[in-house]
Formats: C-alpha cells, sequence, structure tokens
C-alpha cells in the first residue's frame, strides 16, 4: 500500500514550562489524490497528553493540523530534551462513504490491521525554561542536545534573559566550558558582556558570587537589589583570589557599581588575597574617577598589599601624577590639621581635597586636631561634615583624642557639636574614663555636668 499521509515532523517538540499547559502543532498532509484519508491519534501516555483532534479526515491531497496538548507537570522531565516513555501512534486508512457516519473509533476498530497504516511520532522537551534548568545543572550534554533539537532558541532570547543565562553559566564551577557553549551557539550579548566571558574568566572560574556577576554587567539596580534583599554582607563576599565585587567594578571600571556596593555597606578597604585595595587598583589602572569617589567615601591610600605597597606607592610606581596629586592632598589635609594650620587647611578643602583621609593608624585630620588641641581647626572640619564618630584603628573617636591631649576647650567643641560623650574604644573605654584615668580632674567635671556615667573598670 502507498503511503497515504506526510508528517512535519517525525519528532514533536514540546517547549516545557513547568506548572504551564503546553502546546505544539504538527501538520499531516494527504498523499492520496482521490481518496480521503481518515486518521486516529493515540499516545502512551494519556495522563500527561490531549489531543485536539483525536480523530479526522483529510480531503484528497489537502493538509490539517492537529494539536498535542501536555497538561501542566509539577516536575521536571526526567529525561529531556527526547523522552522515551512518551509517543504518538497515528493510524490512517482510506476513508469509505460509510465512515462519514459512525464514530471514527468504533470504524477503525472493525477494520482489518492490512489496511491500516501506522505512523509514529516521538517527542522532545525543549525551551527556554530547560535551557535554563539544564545550565544551571551543569548539564553540558542536554545542553547541546537541546541546542540541536532547536536551533533558534538562542536567537529568541532578549538581551536581559541572555544576560540572565549567562550569569547562571558563570557561577558553574567549571564555568568556562558552558560560557563558551552558549557563546558559539549564538548567544546574543552585548560587546561589553562579551569582553568579560572573553578575557575574564578567571573571575568566573573563582567562585564569584551574585554581586560579583552582577557587577561584571554592571547593572546596578540588580546589585542593590541583592543587598537590599541579601544584607550588606552579600556584598563583601569573596572568590578564591579573596577579592569582593568592588574590586571587579574597580577592575572593569564600572564606578557606577562601584559607588553603589560602597553606599550600601560594602568594605572600601577590603583587600584581596595578595593584600590590595579597590583604591589600590583604580591607582595603579590610572582610574582617575574611580581613585576620586573611592577617596571621598573614604578609602584609606596607606593600606599596603603583601609586598608593602600601598596605592600612592601603586601611583608613584606608574607614573600616575594626577592620581598621585590627588592622594596626597589627602595627606597634606591630615598634616595641616595636625599643625593647627587653619589657613592651608581651609586653602585645601576649598580645592577639593580628600577631607576623609585617612593614615595608616585610621587617624582623620579630625583626629588629629583634636589630640593636638586646634580648637579652631577641630570647629571648621565639623563644619565641612566631618563625622564625629569615626574611629582609628583602636577604636577612638576624635573626643576620645581630645579628652587624651588634655584640652578642656576642644573637649567642649566636640561634644557642643554632638559628638557621643558616651562612646567605647576597642577597649571598651569612654571619654569618661579615660579623663577620670588620666587625672584631668576639669574635663571628668564637665563630662559629670553633661549628665556622663563612667565605667568602674577602665582599660586605655
Amino acid at each position: 500500500m502507498e503511503r497515504l499521509v506526510e508528517l512535519s515532523d517525525a519528532e514533536v517538540c514540546i517547549d516545557f514550562v513547568l506548572n504551564s499547559k503546553c502546546r505544539a502543532t504538527v501538520s499531516m498532509r494527504s498523499l492520496s489524490a482521490t481518496t480521503p484519508v481518515a486518521f486516529k491519534i493515540q499516545t502512551s501516555s494519556p495522563h500527561k497528553f490531549l489531543v485536539n483532534p483525536p480523530t479526522g479526515i483529510i480531503p484528497p491531497l489537502s493538509v490539517t493540523t492537529f494539536q498535542i496538548i501536555l497538561k501542566p507537570q509539577v516536575h521536571v522531565p526526567t529525561n529531556f530534551p527526547r523522552s522515551p516513555s512518551d509517543r504518538f501512534l497515528i493510524k490512517t486508512a482510506p476513508a469509505v462513504d460509510h465512515a462519514y457516519g459512525k464514530s471514527l473509533n468504533l470504524w477503525f476498530a472493525g477494520l482489518p490491521q492490512e489496511s491500516i497504516q501506522d505512523f509514529k511520532l516521538k517527542v522532545s522537551f525543549v525551551g527556554q525554561f530547560l535551557l535554563h534548568h539544564a545550565v544551571s545543572c551543569a548539564d553540558v550534554e542536554s545542553v547541546k542536545a537541546i541546542l540541536r533539537k532547536q536551533k533558534s532558541i538562542l536567537a529568541d532570547f532578549s538581551q536581559k534573559e541572555a544576560e540572565s543565562l549567562l550569569r547562571v553559566a558563570t557561577g558553574l564551577g567549571n564555568s568556562e566550558r558552558m560560557v563558551n557553549l552558549l557563546l558559539e551557539a549564538g548567544l546574543k550579548i552585548d560587546a561589553r558582556v562579551e569582553r568579560f566571558c572573553n578575557t575574564d574568566l578567571k573571575w568566573q572560574s573563582n567562585s564569584c558570587s551574585a554581586p560579583h556577576l552582577s557587577t561584571a554587567f554592571d547593572r546596578v539596580d540588580e546589585v542593590l537589589d541583592l543587598v537590599k534583599e541579601r544584607g550588606c554582607g552579600e556584598s563583601n563576599l569573596r572568590d578564591k583570589e579573596g577579592r569582593t565585587a568592588l574590586h571587579l567594578a574597580i577592575s572593569k571600571g564600572n564606578i557606577e557599581c562601584a559607588r553603589a556596593l560602597v553606599e550600601s555597606g560594602a568594605d572600601k578597604d577590603a583587600r584581596s588575597r595578595d593584600g590590595r585595595t579597590a583604591l589600590y587598583m583604580a591607582a595603579a589602572n590610572g582610574d582617575h574617577r574611580m581613585v576620586e569617589m573611592l577617596v571621598e567615601m573614604g578609602a584609606d591610600p596607606t593600606i599596603q598589599d603583601d609586598r608593602g605597597c600601598s596605592a600612592l606607592d601603586a601611583a608613584r610606581d606608574e607614573g600616575r601624577d594626577g592620581i598621585l596629586e590627588l592622594l596626597e592632598r589627602g595627606e597634606q589635609v591630615l598634616m595641616a590639621a595636625r599643625r593647627g594650620d587653619l589657613r592651608c587647611l581651609e586653602t585645601l578643602l576649598r580645592s577639593g581635597a580628600n577631607v576623609n583621609y585617612r593614615d595608616q593608624y585610621g587617624l582623620t585630620a579630625l583626629h588629629a586636631a583634636a589630640i593636638k588641641g586646634h580648637r579652631d581647626v577641630v570647629s571648621m572640619l565639623v563644619e565641612y561634615g566631618l563625622d564625629l564618630e569615626c574611629s582609628d584603628n583602636e577604636g577612638h573617636t576624635p573626643l576620645h583624642l581630645a579628652v587624651e591631649g588634655g584640652s578642656l576647650e576642644t573637649v567642649k567643641v566636640l561634644a557642643l557639636k554632638g559628638a557621643n560623650v558616651g562612646a567605647k574604644n576597642g577597649r571598651g573605654a569612654t571619654p569618661m574614663c579615660m579623663a577620670e584615668a588620666i587625672g584631668y580632674v576639669d574635663i571628668s567635671q564637665f563630662l559629670v555636668q553633661g549628665r556622663v556615667s563612667s565605667s568602674v573598670n577602665v582599660i586605655l
């Protein structure tokens, strides 16, 4: 018997989505020039599939279509893309006149087997959902199979969807193989992201966190959402080399991401395994805008890496004169405050020098002026917005050091400006405790009048 019909596909590919009804359409063309062809479609998995219509008659040399409907599934298919347990059987036979007047199911049941032609239809599950799932499971073979079955799938991804898939791939333990597979198969990404993937796979293979990847793609909103959802500690997660997302933002020149990370609580002075801070990297790279932003945020240019080099040294060694001047102006602010040179200090601050500069001990200009008893300098620095509660490496606030310096007038200025007279240093001592221990009666009396309770155990 000559073939009665021709199917558009020997395999039906269903775009699978979890918990959703999924459909695929199959075309069937009659090859009979004179006789209508009756058909009946059966499935091996009636609990999963519906067919619409399940039976019908095709006029001579005509085309009909039927839909295969997958009922909502609560689990990902055990096997995909090819599903060996799922298949369809299409029965066909020449339709005689009396076939029109009765149920085709009954009509087929009464036909001799030799008058029926059977066609088998295989089932494969494909689509973006399963591709994403396979990538997240690091299932390279399933990814390859889906890409073979559905060659246009990557072309249908939006830019956002493509970057989302790429972020999943870059988060895998062996990311390079998966990333290269997707890129070679035609995943569309912009040039900036492609450069990250092609040249910086070392970042991807070093246990990068979600903030690392969002930062690499310069997605400021995603960075902020991650920090908001998971807390500021998320932004301080490190890769295998000890680098935070801020280090990556600096290396990629993504200044808005860097700013968002610092403003959200990222440790601006975090050191990688080789001891390098974000500011060190920015200075070595000659990124003036990034250095300026980090300095304004209070990053410490004196922190040394494992070789004993600081951001200042990096700028000097690389011949970054503009950056070196920017970093050294912060040091000049500290020196002017320590000298009590009000005029020089004012000139520096008006020219944009870094008021938040710290030395290797964590001392700011306000600390330096306070311990030296330069009341007018302290007053001006507070007016310029210096944090009254900033602490050095030992937890001392400017008020602690003003007490240590023994200047009642400086203590008064800080207290009246709102300094916390109950603040404790790293050893638990308040300014009041220090005044009593050192024997500064006038300062003690002033602080007592301010209703500050002293502590019995004083550790200076």
